[in-house]
């Protein structure tokens, strides 16, 4: 068997262990990127190779797993994946995340100490330099924020299907409290609860670092059946949701290039012009940090749609120009 088929086999079989309720031939051939013939043939290696191996009915599938795990030889992991999960907790601590990077670096710990101390000092030289050799650019922006003690609330809520209450408070505004039916945790350039509002249904945002006095109540309070939170992140730009809109950009000749590189919105089109410019289109909500963001573009990007887009940009524009001319007074 050739080196990558034998990469492969240990691969699946990790996969199989890692699932409490098992692999289909549907997930092997997706997951290995073949055929149905050949995902037969890949399942049968990892049978012939862990007899320990067991088949599950789960009509109309059948499913494949590996209970008890696999050996610390098997599962040894390789050079790059340490790299990546120390870069992984050294972006997490440097944007303002410390209890996230600790629970990155304790996995860590637990995976070394799991290896064997042969393995662990044949990978240590690579390691060391490529941890030296490699780090994390911070952008400016604002600092985001997870309390580990919010953070649990928040999780207990969610797994125990029970509303949580907190004191939420904006810049301008009354400090209120709220009760909401959690529905996840959305991490990015700030933190972010998604939660049904009790009184009214709608599903909010509410940034973390404005909640206060965080407490799982008593009583049931899940999300709505057809929430999905991976489609409701999507439909905004950032972070801020509101009303979603058709967004057209023209892009300039020469801001073309990178253009096409940019990853503007799950659902963006980019549309080649004979000017050698093109056109990027996409449905979003979330007109200001979109806004925010098209400054960086300066000329080489105009607003085609929406006209709520063109008002904020240019309402964006005006507030800089005080700002600018305050300065200089």
């Amino acid at each position: 068997m050739r080196h990558d088929k034998a990469a492969l086999v240990i691969e699946m079989a990790r996969r199989m262990a890692a699932s409490a309720e098992g692999i289909t031939l549907d997930e092997i051939s997706r997951e290995a990127g073949v055929g149905r013939r050949s995902a037969e043939r890949l399942r049968d290696a990892v049978l012939a190779l862990f007899p320990q191996a067991e088949e599950v009915s789960d009509p109309p599938n059948k499913r494949w797993r590996i209970r008890g795990g696999l050996s610390a030889f098997e599962q040894a992991p390789t050079t790059e994946e340490l790299v990546e999960l120390n870069k992984a907790a050294q972006g997490l601590r440097a944007t303002g995340e410390p209890g996230r990077a600790a629970a990155l670096e304790g996995l860590e710990r637990k995976l070394k100490s799991a290896m064997r101390s042969t393995t662990l000092n044949r990978l240590a030289p690579d390691l060391e330099a490529l941890v030296r050799a490699e780090t994390i650019a911070v952008q400016a922006g604002p600092r985001p924020s997870a309390d580990e003690a919010v953070l649990t609330e928040i999780r207990q809520a969610i797994l125990a299907g029970q509303p949580l209450g907190f004191i939420y408070s904006r810049p301008g505004a009354e400090a209120r409290r709220r009760s909401a039916a959690p529905c996840g945790v959305m991490f990015g350039r700030a933190n972010y609860l998604v939660a049904a509002d009790r009184e009214s249904g709608r599903i909010q945002t509410f940034r973390l670092d404005r909640m206060s006095a965080v407490k799982a109540e008593a009583g049931v309070a899940t999300p709505p059946a057809d929430f999905d939170l991976q489609v409701f992140a999507s439909q905004s730009f950032g972070i801020y949701q509101d009303e979603i809109e058709d967004v057209v950009l023209k892009v300039t000749p020469q801001g073309a290039a990178e253009a096409r590189a940019w990853r503007w919105h799950p659902t963006q089109t980019v549309e080649e012009q004979a000017d050698g410019g093109v056109v990027v289109r996409f449905r979003a909500s979330g007109m200001r940090e979109l806004a925010w963001h098209l400054f960086s573009w300066g000329d080489q990007v105009s607003i085609v749609a929406p006209a709520r887009l063109k008002a904020v940009m240019k309402g964006e524009l005006e507030a800089a120009r005080r700002g600018l001319e305050a300065g200089a007074d």
